[in-house]
């Protein structure tokens, strides 16, 4: 019966980071619908499971079900995309400019990995892969506080960000190649006061590229399936 439970427990962790990861690279479109047995057919697991997924999304605010029942991925309005940014900033520069108070106790490899894989996914003009990273990005530094609360609040602000830049953005440079590189360089060299800078600013230009008047291409929830398909089978 344990073993039972934490298999199903693993399954729904992966299923909800998979979730997550696709709402990351922008490939689940806001207010699009999602059924359990869409879910359960992609994920080839029983309905019951998805229930679970279903709720913990719910409950963290990535997922909305209406008065109907019907479940909707979050389609976050402009200025619900203010007030998250709001509290990234009430949090954020706090955590850089911890991190670099303790910088001579931390390991920097997996920062500087990180940063190298968006150089790469840069240069090959993946697109998903770099939004992915970029939001992960924010979520690595949060980690390194080893606050399990303060990460999971993270991870919600970020899919919620993720999603309202797919609604909102304007252009592609919310997250120019430099920025995070100087965020990190700061903390190492234990300039608090500069890294906290840096981040607001960056923080900042995220705003900045959030429009209401843009127009996109309408994002089709049966490729984000196929998609998650995928993942399962591990391709």
């Amino acid at each position: 019966m344990g073993s039972v439970g934490r298999i199903r427990g693993q399954t729904e962790k992966l299923i909800r980071r998979s979730i997550l990861q696709a709402i990351f690279e922008q490939r689940m479109p806001p207010g699009a619908r999602l059924t359990e047995d869409a879910l359960a057919d992609t994920f080839e697991v029983s309905r019951t499971i998805i229930r679970q997924v279903i709720a913990r999304l719910a409950q963290d605010g990535i997922l909305i079900k209406d008065s109907s029942g019907a479940t909707h991925i979050a389609s976050p309005s402009r200025q619900e995309a203010k007030q998250i940014l709001d509290v990234r900033r009430m949090i954020e520069p706090k955590v850089v400019r911890t991190l670099a108070d303790r910088a001579a106790d931390l390991s920097f490899a997996d920062l500087q990995a990180h940063l190298e894989a968006e150089d790469k996914a840069r240069k090959q003009n993946d697109r998903g892969g770099l939004v992915r990273l970029t939001g992960e990005f924010h979520l690595l530094l949060v980690q390194h506080t080893q606050n399990a609360i303060l990460v999971r609040l993270m991870t919600e602000l970020q899919a919620l960000i993720c999603l309202a830049i797919l609604l909102y953005a304007s252009g592609e440079d919310a997250c120019p190649e430099d920025e995070h590189r100087r965020i990190v360089d700061a903390i190492r060299a234990g300039d608090g006061a500069r890294a906290e800078h840096l981040m607001l600013h960056h923080l900042d230009h995220i705003e900045r590229d959030l429009k209401l008047d843009d127009l996109r291409p309408d994002v089709q929830i049966e490729s984000a399936l196929t998609w998650l398909s995928g993942r399962r089978s591990g391709d």
